[in-house]
């Protein structure tokens, strides 16, 4: 099982809003065939896995997968058809599928064919893997990760904003090119208008290899200044709003309540089967989402040689409830909202 999960592991940022899976075929005490979920839409990690196999061993293997197979059709046929055709014997499951359309269904199915099923194997591990999956299906909203850099005297920006950008950095590059990889891990990436306008970002992967998320752009003011990176062709562009609905090439203007903003952020962007958001606005965007209680973990760097004096205050959250993790010369302290 902790092969499936490190094979299941590679899908990060290919699948969503699929789970991570990953399948190994074992017969004797070795593996004989593994293969995992790839890309969105794709085959699933158990045909990736069988299709490497001996057809003329699969009856006598016992077949590993992190999670459920599952019993419908979507954009490939049911896993649990393709193992019961095989004639495998037996079966070892991490986690039950949280996904109403499987729910066990695919574990009854295999058990209906004869085959022995065993389950519950590693199951918080395999449950952490498929944290943003579980939390769509579960809580019905994205999994939400919370970002930023603070001075080690508390500030996430100078104020006024400093005429050349570099002044305003508070992390180095190992950091930069860190949180660039989480963007490709995660389906969408969310500011407020302050920090469009402030930083005017782009909100891309270009110092790692990966897709770039949707951006999201929470504003009641639409009025931009002109050239504005988080409007380019880059990516898909989803701009939430009190004032108008209304769709342009690659940007899309959706209306919301803004006095239930997160809420419907959330409910939308579920809808959307976007199952990550991560929030790299600044402390206002922030609050809105810690005041909601709707974020799961929080991701905040700290530059301890860094001090700004006076400024824009970081979010107030105890750091001291995670052992910081050192990326260069930066604090990286990771918590999680239980």
């Amino acid at each position: 099982m902790l092969r499936c999960l490190e094979l299941a592991a590679k899908g990060l940022g290919e699948v969503a809003p699929n789970p991570m899976v990953g399948c190994v075929i074992v017969l004797d005490g070795a593996i004989i065939a593994e293969g995992y979920h790839e890309v969105y839409g794709g085959p699933h990690a158990e045909p990736n896995a069988i299709s490497k196999a001996d057809a003329a061993l699969l009856q006598k293997a016992t077949l590993y997968v992190n999670l459920e197979p599952c019993s419908h059709h979507g954009k490939t046929p049911p896993c649990a058809d393709l193992i019961i055709s095989k004639g495998i014997g037996k079966v070892v499951i991490g986690n039950l599928d949280p996904n109403p359309l499987v729910a066990g269904k695919g574990i009854q199915k295999l058990k209906d064919a004869g085959i022995e099923v065993v389950q519950g194997v590693l199951d918080k591990e395999c449950k952490e893997l498929n944290k943003r999956f579980f939390t769509f299906h579960e809580k019905k909203r994205p999994y939400i990760i919370l970002k930023w850099a603070q001075t080690n005297d508390g500030f996430i920006s100078q104020w006024p904003i400093p005429e050349t950008k570099e002044d305003n950095w508070i992390t180095g590059v190992k950091s930069k090119e860190l949180v660039h990889q989480w963007r490709s891990q995660e389906q969408a990436i969310l500011i407020g208008y302050n920090t469009l306008v402030n930083d005017n970002p782009f909100l891309t992967t270009r110092l790692a290899n990966g897709k770039n998320p949707i951006r999201l752009l929470m504003t009641r003011q639409l009025e931009f200044p002109e050239n504005l990176n988080l409007f380019n062709e880059d990516a898909e562009t989803i701009v939430f709003n009190s004032v108008k609905d209304e769709s342009d090439e690659h940007i899309t203007f959706v209306k919301i309540d803004w006095n239930n903003k997160v809420k419907e952020i959330l409910a939308i962007c579920y809808e959307q089967a976007i199952s990550s958001i991560i929030i790299e606005g600044g402390t206002n965007t922030i609050y809105n989402f810690m005041n909601s209680d709707l974020w799961d973990e929080a991701r905040v760097f700290v530059n301890p040689e860094k001090h700004f004096g006076n400024g824009i205050t970081a979010p107030d959250i105890n750091l001291d409830l995670s052992a910081p993790q050192l990326i260069g010369k930066d604090l990286l302290y990771t918590l999680i909202n239980y």
